[in-house]
């Protein structure tokens, strides 16, 4: 088994531990650009584990959590050597939880994997209200937008927000990405988002597919 299905097989089985150590004993020999993004890809596809295993019921939340921690851990480590290429970023995203809900867990899960994914992340927080979406994305100018709500209010928010977005001229230039156990496929029509999920891991990947 190479280094990286090692790096990949601890991910996908949280052992954190192992996971800091490979890291460590990598980043002591001085990688290279393209050596880290092979460490990166390898985190990436434990983390696609990590989804899986979640999706088969042999994970939990708490799991989820704690795959965001440590994947937030491994971008930290890795993150000095990664320079300042443009090439680096595949894409940018403006994350955050609509107004009237509180809850930013399912948020900074995906925010640690699309970071890992290579994603130029703006993270606006919690109980944001639709005027700081539409600032936002008018700063940035990303190509996605990802609105998280756990509460069934949160379904209304979005539209509001997504309303707000094409009020403001913005919605032809960007994908919206909408996450939360309350989103549906009929709610997400309703919204008006081009997506939804309730996995981060599947989110990713339906990002990057935006991007390619």
């Amino acid at each position: 088994m190479s280094k990286w299905d090692q790096l990949t097989k601890a991910v996908g089985e949280l052992e954190e531990k192992k996971v800091i150590e490979i890291l460590h004993k990598f980043i002591n020999t001085n990688p290279s650009y393209e050596e880290v993004q092979k460490v990166i890809k390898a985190c990436q596809a434990g983390m696609i584990i990590v989804g899986d295993c979640f999706e088969k019921g042999d994970y939990f939340v708490g799991d989820l959590i704690f795959s965001g921690e440590l994947l937030a851990k491994v971008i930290a480590i890795v993150k000095p050597f990664l320079g300042n290429s443009s090439s680096i970023k595949k894409g940018k995203i403006v994350i955050g939880t609509v107004q009237g809900d509180l809850h930013d867990i399912g948020k900074n899960i995906f925010k640690s994997m699309v970071d890992a994914a290579g994603f130029e992340v703006y993270d606006i927080g919690i109980d944001q209200p639709v005027s700081a979406f539409v600032n936002k994305v008018r700063e940035v100018q990303p190509d996605i937008v990802g609105m998280s709500g756990v509460l069934t209010v949160a379904l209304e928010a979005m539209k509001d927000t997504v309303d707000g977005l094409k009020e403001a001229g913005l919605r032809d230039d960007i994908k919206v990405i909408l996450g939360g156990n309350p989103v549906t496929k009929e709610a997400c029509a309703y919204i008006g988002g081009d997506a939804y999920t309730a996995n981060a891991a599947e989110g990713v990947k339906i990002c990057r597919s935006w991007v390619v």
